[in-house]
This record gives C-alpha cells, structure tokens and sequence, in this order.
C-alpha cells in the first residue's frame, strides 16, 4: 500500500446478522443485525478508529448500520455488489459465506480505495423509499392491467377493482411525493430549475433528488460514470470494438432514458443533437444514449450553476 497500513472494515449485511472483518489482521465477529447491537458495534469501531468501513448495498439492509456509521463520524462507503464479486473472483475467492464476505470486502477497500460520498440525510432517503414505493405501484398497475385483457369474466371484476385501488393509491403518493419536495425550499428550488428543461417531468425530477444527490457536485466526465451513461471501450489490439454503456445507478439511467424519449421530441437541443447524430449513420440506440448522457450534462450544469433552462446549453456536450 505504500506508507502507513490503513484499517480497512468489511461488514456483510444480511437480514438476521452484520459479519465483520478487519484488515489487515485477522479479527472476525458477527453480531445481529438488529439496533442496540448496531450501536455496540459502533462504539467498537469508534475505539478502532478504521480509516474505511465498507458494506454492500443490499437491498436497504444496510441503511441502520450505514445511519449508524455516518451519525458518529465513521468513514463509511457503500460499494456494488458486482464489483465486489468480479473483485473476489479476480483473487481467486470462489466460494461465498458471510464470513468470507465480509474479508473479501475488507480486502476490497484495502486494495481499491473506494471513494467516500456523502450518504444522502434521512429526509433523502425517504423521498427515495418513497419514489421506489410509487416504481412497484407503477409495476403492479401495468400488470394487471396486462392481466385484464387476458383474464376471463369470473376474475375480471377483481382485477378491475385491484386497478381501481393501485390508481387512487399511486395518486396519493404521488400527491405525498409533491408535498414533500415543495415543503423544502431547497428541494423546492432545484425541482424549479430541472423541470424547467423540456422533456424533464416530475418523475426524473424525483429521481435525480433522491437517487443522485451529487448532481451539480460533479464533472461531466464523473456524473455520466456515476449514472452509467458514459461509453466504455472495448478494444483489444488490431481489434476495436463497440462502445458500451453498463453499471452505474440503473434506476436513474432507467428513468433519465424515458424522460430523452420525450426530449428529442419537444427540446429542441436534444432534438437537434439526436438528429445530427442519426444523419451520420448512428443507430438510434447509440444516438439515444448521446442524447441522455447530453441531457444529464445539461442537468448537472444547471443545478451546479442554479441556474433555469437556457439555449445556450447547446455548447455543453
């Protein structure tokens, strides 16, 4: 590592126990997964004083002890689950049990130094519990709404009255959703600026202030990594491959693609981007991925800036 060793914790999450490990050494303990132990376990790695705590995101599993971590000062990160698991295949670490776990993540923070973000207040995260509850309403509507065109008589009423209710549901959090955003002045004010871009509504809004805090902290170059918008070579000698995008917060990606269908029709910059980039032979996936990566910079730019929508924007690539 070079210099001084550092203290490197690795915890596995799971609903029932958090596995600990310590690097370097060979300290190993499990407590449970539940408050007052979490707390005990806090107070262990305070005494421990670790230059780095590192956790997989699980789920929500791990937002107590992540809390726990960032309330007392604790040098937390939380890291991909893929990434640890390439990483752990990478060193020859095959098998998976918790123990094992929680040293490979050790071992991962060791080696690779992961960086520290802000981990967004709890008023953040529960905007963000908040819009993945609205995402599953979203999901079971569309699905029984598949099953009502298929479904015979008998079963017809029930499903229609199971759509009448997600409806009336969906538009109360909806509803909740909205209050909460315009209850914070600061929330308040970048919801102003991202939905004054045509093409942006209310549910990419939601997503960037929840799922991505650091918007307007970033470059471009990091922003489009960190969303998973940026392409990534693939060449290999002689060999050039196509360029990909992959990783990152799928679930703003996800929402940041819909809200560019929308834009390349009514935002005239995304518009006239998309359609330069179609007449030089790019295939309309490609030229759509330019288009959301243009979009998040302009975003990004924006709420950096505090500043609304302008024309100007076309420059920013």
């Amino acid at each position: 590592m070079g210099g001084e060793q550092k203290t490197v914790v690795g915890i596995d999450v799971s609903k029932g126990t958090l596995e600990v490990a310590v690097r370097p050494g060979a300290s190993r303990w499990e407590v449970r997964n539940e408050e007052k132990d979490i707390e005990r376990l806090v107070v262990r790695l305070q005494k421990l004083k670790p230059d780095l705590v590192v956790l997989e995101a699980t789920g929500g599993l791990q937002m107590p002890m992540v809390a726990a971590c960032v309330a007392t000062g604790l040098p937390v990160v939380v890291v991909n689950p893929r990434q640890v698991r390439d990483f752990a295949k990478a060193t020859g670490r095959l098998a998976k049990t918790d123990a094992i776990d929680a040293d490979v993540l050790a071992h991962f923070g060791e080696a690779l130094k992961p960086q520290i973000r802000p981990m967004p207040d709890a008023e953040t995260q529960e905007l963000g519990d908040l819009l993945t509850r609205r995402q599953q309403l979203v999901g079971m509507l569309t699905a029984e709404k598949n099953r009502l065109h298929t479904a015979r008589k008998k079963v017809r009423k029930d499903i229609q009255t199971h759509i009448t209710w997600l409806e009336k549901r969906l538009k109360e959090v909806d509803t909740d959703l909205s209050k909460r955003v315009k209850q914070s002045p600061a929330w308040r004010q970048k919801d102003e600026i991202l939905q004054s871009v045509p093409g942006v509504g209310p549910v990419l809004s939601l997503t960037l202030l929840a799922d991505l805090p650091e918007l307007g902290t970033l470059n471009r170059r990091e922003v489009a990594a960190l969303v998973g918008v940026a392409p990534l070579n693939r060449d290999s000698g002689q060999h050039q491959g196509a360029r990909s995008v992959w990783g990152g917060r799928s679930n703003v990606r996800r929402v940041l693609y819909m809200s560019t269908m929308a834009a390349i029709r009514w935002n005239p910059i995304i518009r006239t981007f998309y359609e330069r980039l179609m007449q030089t032979g790019k295939k309309h996936k490609v030229a759509a991925t330019a288009c959301a990566r243009k979009l998040l910079t302009i975003l990004n730019a924006m709420i950096k800036t505090n500043t609304a929508w302008r024309y100007d924007y076309s420059e920013l690539s």
